[in-house]
């Protein structure tokens, strides 16, 4: 594509697809937006999109698509069938949905692109809504070689790190690994301060201490679950989301679907998804996921 400006749908224009969205606006290329919320429009307009009034609309003259919608069911429904889009696309269209969604419905999707004479990939992503603002997102990517490479130009004005981690599917596999990682992780970290806490040790000192040892890990180090020791982290700004607890809890539901469909032991993973269960549905749901801290605090 190099520099080529394309004409591009973007379908989902939420907290993350919007700012998403705009940053291809920003680099020159023609999109059109669509989106169920009128704010969401509005605000697409305002950053110098268009807007279509439905998905077929949105593609029927474009080269590429992006899609970014809740869930595996969202995805089907907008892609296949005698009204999704992959029925009403030019032929030759590339497809990029970065959607979180189940491994299985990407995998049937892309299937069903292939089929339709489209080139697809499953590109999720992690960075969260700054990221997405400023254009430094990771994207986790599945799909053929052919795809990835038409797709790597957008990506790169949509991220900083663009990983292509295999055939259809795999980036979905990547993103639900890396979360149910970060979910355990996050939970144990947060143990960790609300043990020293009862124990009388200065939770400075155990992050001076744990930040240079064994027990160093992201969830510490970059997104530390109690306020002072990283200005940047969510609890210094009263656990507003970065990475919202219902976000979380969705990843770690998806990493346990797939650990029962594929036969993986995932226990830790497990106990998360029940611990974020707990936490959003009480009180959690509009809190950030490292705001889990008050949950374990409360059962201690």
């Amino acid at each position: 594509m190099g520099e080529t400006v394309l004409r591009v749908a973007f379908i989902g224009l939420g907290n993350m697809g919007g700012p998403m969205a705009a940053n291809l606006v920003k680099a020159g290329h023609e999109v059109v937006g669509v989106d169920l919320s009128e704010e969401a429009r509005a605000a697409f307009q305002a950053a110098g999109g268009q807007v279509a009034t439905s998905a077929v609309e949105a593609v029927r003259d474009v080269q590429a698509v992006v899609t970014m919608l809740p869930a595996g069911k969202h995805v089907r429904a907008v892609y296949t069938g005698a009204d999704g889009i992959l029925a009403h696309a030019p032929k030759g269209t590339l497809f990029i949905d970065s959607s979180t969604i189940d491994v299985d419905s990407s995998r049937d999707v892309a299937k069903a692109a292939s089929e339709a004479g489209m080139d697809m990939v499953d590109a999720p992503v992690s960075g969260g809504i700054v990221g997405a603002a400023n254009g430094t997102l990771t994207f986790m990517v599945g799909g053929p070689d052919v795809a990835f490479e038409r797709a790597k130009p957008l990506l790169d004005i949509m991220g900083a790190s663009i990983v292509h981690a295999g055939d259809a599917g795999a980036g979905q596999a990547a993103k639900i690994c890396n979360n149910m990682l970060l979910g355990i992780s996050m939970i144990g970290t947060c143990e960790a301060f609300v043990l020293a806490e009862k124990l009388g040790l200065d939770p400075q000192k155990l992050y001076d201490i744990s930040s240079k040892s064994s027990g160093q890990c992201w969830s510490l180090t970059s997104y530390c679950p109690i306020p002072g020791p990283v200005p940047t982290s969510p609890a210094n700004n009263e656990y507003k989301p970065g990475f919202a607890a219902p976000m979380m809890l969705k990843d770690l539901l998806l990493a346990e679907e797939a650990a029962d469909s594929s036969g993986a032991n995932t226990p830790m993973g497990e106990k998360a998804a029940r611990l974020y269960e707990e936490y959003c549905n009480n009180g959690g749901e509009n809190v950030d996921f490292s705001g889990i801290i008050h949950l374990l605090r409360k059962s201690g």
